[in-house]
């Protein structure tokens, strides 16, 4: 058993444990093994378990202390590990390392050992201030423009493809059999295809000759000529200038329904009119608006928190971080095994390690808000529902027997409500003032911040 320790901060959320085993637990335990063994043992020249433990000692007693020694260090460090502090455990997924092994070695008979283990603890910080803040959004609202573009997706989803006798235009589904030329007209081996489907102004041919095709009819032959700058994405083409014989095989449109409430029923049984139809795509925009500015307000306090905040996190935890979430890309992509995703890495000139590395510092903020959140979850004691606390334990305890696993789910599910209740707090104790005016969709894309900073 220990019979002291001790423990002293180190930087970078580090602390070294002291702590020494008396020489009483150790000889008790080693004797104990020593007898162990005395008992199988089969030496020359005696039965076995008959011979002495003097010769037995001299042949293994060196091994067999330090293998007992170290044993003792490991069961008195659990047990001194048990009744630390939370502030002062390891992190879970971090093995504490011990120092200055060699010094420890040999282990001398009815001697106490004193040894130190350095481990990563949860890091110990001040929050920044995270009530009475204002904090500056964008003025955003739903438009008519932005049901229109809902409804006119909706049409378009709905759209035939028809053939079209007239030339091809900007959206018609063409299918072209095209062949680049050489210099003298002859066909270039290898660079012929046939029956080619696109969509004009997708881009998504090789040549990309969207604007070329225009104005061809079905039928029709010509031949581009079309010249790349030196920045084409494509560098088989880049500087290039190529001539391509194309031949227009099929021109389709796509015929767009009426807008009128026969439509509108064909979307939804519920709606009868073209008005219950914007009425509801109205309604859904205004609440999908609504939650994601709920949670652009909840960045943008977090980020000011932040900023005033000041954690190291420990490289253990930004470790564990990074590696679940390359397990679960691994989840996620059920149809590749570790080796084909490695290879696809590796043609894209990346590796796993260089993947990870990328994902060290996104990975960092993340941790740094939720050590921030659980921090303000604790400083402000929240108290959860107390009837959906009880709901929720009756349904996950509602099978299980043991008293210690229904205490550590019944404080898992109070720390998981009481965590939920974070973002709200931060919303209703802060103030935000109203920034420059965005439009929906660019809201909805992320451009927000973009927009603030080009406003300054």
């Amino acid at each position: 058993m220990f019979a002291n320790q001790s423990i002293k901060e180190l930087e970078n959320s580090q602390v070294a444990l002291t702590l020494t085993v008396d020489a009483a637990s150790i000889e008790e335990a080693y004797k104990k093994q020593l007898d162990k063994y005395a008992k199988e043992a089969t030496l020359n020249g005696f039965r076995k378990g008959k011979a002495p433990i003097a010769l037995i000692e001299k042949k293994i007693g060196a091994s067999l202390r330090q293998d007992v020694t170290f044993q003792c260090m490991e069961d008195d460090l659990k047990a001194c590990i048990d009744t630390l502090s939370d502030e002062q455990k390891p992190l879970p997924f971090y093995t504490p390392v011990l120092q200055d092994e060699e010094s420890l070695i040999p282990f001398k008979a009815n001697s106490d050992v004193t040894f130190t283990v350095n481990y990563e603890v949860k890091p110990q910080f001040e929050v920044g201030t995270y009530k009475g803040l204002t904090v500056e959004v964008p003025v955003v609202e739903v438009e008519k423009a932005d049901v229109d573009k809902e409804i006119d997706a909706l049409r378009d989803q709905n759209a035939m493809v028809i053939a079209k006798t007239t030339p091809a235009a900007k959206g018609d589904i063409v299918t072209i059999n095209y062949v680049e030329l050489d210099s003298e007209g002859n066909e270039v081996a290898g660079t012929s295809r046939a029956d080619f489907t696109f969509t004009i102004g997708s881009s998504y041919n090789y040549y990309q000759i969207d604007e070329e095709v225009v104005g061809m009819s079905t039928d029709e032959e010509k031949t581009i000529a079309k010249t790349y700058g030196a920045d084409f994405e494509n560098s088989d083409l880049a500087g290039k200038t190529i001539s391509l014989l194309v031949k227009m095989t099929n021109v389709k449109e796509r015929q767009l329904p009426t807008l009128d409430d026969e439509f509108a029923q064909d979307v939804k049984d519920e709606y009868k009119t073209v008005k219950d139809l914007v009425d509801a795509k109205t309604s859904e925009l205004k609440t999908n608006l609504e939650a994601r500015m709920k949670d652009y307000k909840l960045s943008k306090l977090i980020g000011e928190v932040s900023k005033a905040t000041t954690i190291t996190i420990p490289s253990s935890m930004i470790d564990f971080q990074v590696e679940n979430q390359w397990k679960d890309l691994l989840k996620n992509n059920p149809n590749l095994t570790e080796e084909q995703l490695l290879k696809y890495f590796e043609l894209s000139g990346q590796s796993k390690e260089s993947v990870l590395a990328s994902w060290r510092e996104p990975a960092t903020e993340n941790l740094k808000v939720q050590l921030i959140m659980e921090k303000i979850q604790k400083a402000e004691d929240f108290k959860p529902n107390e009837e959906e606390f009880n709901k929720q334990v009756a349904e996950m305890t509602s099978k299980i027997t043991d008293a210690k696993q229904i205490e550590m789910y019944t404080e898992m599910i109070k720390d998981d409500l009481t965590y939920s209740m974070v973002p709200d707090f931060l919303l209703a104790n802060n103030t935000f003032k109203d920034g420059k005016k965005l439009s929906y969709a660019d809201f909805l894309a992320g451009k927000a911040d973009e927009v603030a900073e080009e406003n300054k």
